[in-house]
């Protein structure tokens, strides 16, 4: 039986990032992975897939550049279903093969095969590697898979959850997509983009609660312009699946009575922690309902040489705090004093068409908390840049304490809005005013230039100045 200081079950963001980070430090790492490809969900079904897809999409609608140069593109759906994933296809093979190369530079021992944890030491190996691993701690790293509501017929060709739709063979002429959270709106802008009839169907009446409702209302709107069909208020009963000569292939109804049908049917409504077959409860690590292993804030378990990170604890359930929290438990379990948390605030990013990136307080949340604030707002529309662009729609709006004129909230709906975020959030961490903003030089044209109009438009709307100089 080999011996190690550090056990990972699990090689996606988390995993990966926690055993280079042990690995360096000089500690003996081992990793064993189910799939014969490494990266996990965030590589192969998560993450990258659907961000790459989306990219694809943009590239072979010619959305961006519809109406800019005289010539537009036309979308060939029934030549270019191959080249839809061909991108896709290549950048997780190059991730995958980035995330061995990391493995073999720190010398992390990689086993391929089906992990159960036999003691809070031990780990048995089953498949290609079997084996029996033992290690002064583990760490259990697993992901989330897709929940699969019971009675639906999931087949992998009509019946879809986030992980098939990633092997269809066809773009649909229609999909019903169920769930309207992160992975059910960003897959319904990149299918409406490719021409898809799109029906968004949600048990709620509005989406990404999480979100200003400002920035939802926007994003709402966009996706309507581009095809995207809202049914609110209803679940989807009784689906069916017909033989392929049908015009739709799938027919359900709808919990209010009324029939839904389409090419395919998309499931994206939520995610289950990854802990089948781990045998925690024989050892005694707990889990809730919805198979999220329970940890502290140090993210160990209720057995102390058993740590867990990443999407199988839960919330966020971010590829980007995943690997932070893989980092942190391993500084944790080792004592090494560099990284022990992770900060409690961080940004969302949403890749739909356009993106959602936000961070701090919400309009919403500043009300609730009694704060007397203003807001600024700045449109892509009205920068030299976005003019270039020809941006029709894209919004960056500021919440700011009007006393002390600090930004307490970035909220951006528009182009590459996960990039620009990262301004926005040190503005919020630095408690940073909008004199702050505004005194400083942006490049010019360039999208960072709506931070300062944002800014000046706070200072009119929270009456410091009547008429700012230079807005």
């Amino acid at each position: 039986m080999k011996k190690y200081d550090l056990i990972i079950i699990g090689s996606g963001p988390a995993g990966e990032k926690a055993a280079v980070k042990a690995a360096y430090y000089g500690k003996q790492v081992a990793v064993v992975e189910k799939r014969a490809d490494l990266g996990g969900a965030g590589t192969n079904t998560g993450t990258l897939p659907s961000k790459t897809l989306k990219e694809t999409a943009l590239y072979y609608s010619g959305l961006n550049e519809r109406g800019l140069f005289g010539v537009d593109k036309e979308l060939e759906r029934a030549a270019n279903v191959r080249d839809f994933f061909f991108r896709k296809n290549q950048v997780v093979e190059q991730q995958e093969e980035g995330i061995a190369a990391n493995f073999k530079l720190h010398n992390i021992d990689t086993y391929i095969g089906t992990a159960s944890i036999k003691d809070p030491h031990t780990v048995t190996v089953t498949g290609k590697d079997a084996c029996e691993l033992e290690g002064e701690f583990i760490l259990v790293a697993t992901g989330s898979y897709p929940f699969q509501p019971p009675g639906i017929p999931f087949d992998g060709k009509f019946v879809h959850d986030s992980d098939t739709i990633l092997t269809i063979n066809r773009i649909p002429r229609s999909i019903v997509i169920v769930g309207a959270g992160v992975i059910g709106c960003e897959y319904a802008t990149i299918f409406a983009v490719m021409g898809t009839q799109v029906k968004l169907v949600n048990s709620h009446e509005e989406i990404l609660t999480f979100l200003d409702r400002e920035i939802c209302r926007e994003l709402m709107a966009d996706m309507e312009r581009i095809g995207v069909q809202f049914v609110f208020g209803s679940r989807v009963d009784d689906v069916t699946i017909l033989p392929d000569e049908h015009t739709h292939n799938v027919h359900a109804k709808l919990t209010n009575g009324e029939p839904i049908e389409a090419d395919m049917f998309l499931y994206a409504a939520g995610r289950s922690g990854g802990v089948n077959g781990l045998g925690l409860e024989e050892v005694g690590v707990e889990f809730d309902k919805r198979q999220n292993i329970i940890v502290d804030d140090k993210y160990c378990t209720s057995v102390p040489s058993i740590y867990a990170a990443g999407d199988v604890i839960g919330f966020p359930a971010l590829a980007s705090t995943s690997m932070d929290q893989g980092r942190v438990a391993v500084t944790q379990m080792f004592g090494f004093h560099d990284q022990e948390q992770i900060s409690e605030q961080f940004p969302y990013g949403i890749y739909t068409i356009p993106e959602v990136s936000v961070y701090g307080m919400t309009e919403d949340e500043a009300q609730e908390k009694k704060i007397d604030y203003c807001v600024g707002r700045a449109r892509y529309r009205d920068m030299p840049r976005g003019k270039i662009m020809g941006a029709k729609e894209g919004l960056l709006k500021l919440v700011v304490e009007r006393e002390s004129r600090k930004v307490l909230g970035v909220h951006i709906f528009g182009k590459i809005a996960t990039e620009l975020i990262h301004y926005g959030m040190d503005l919020v961490q630095n408690e940073d005013t909008l004199s702050k903003i505004i005194s400083r030089v942006y490049n010019t044209p360039t999208l960072h230039e709506l931070y300062k109009y944002a800014a000046y438009n706070a200072l009119i709307e929270g009456h410091y100045m009547d008429n700012p100089a230079g807005h």
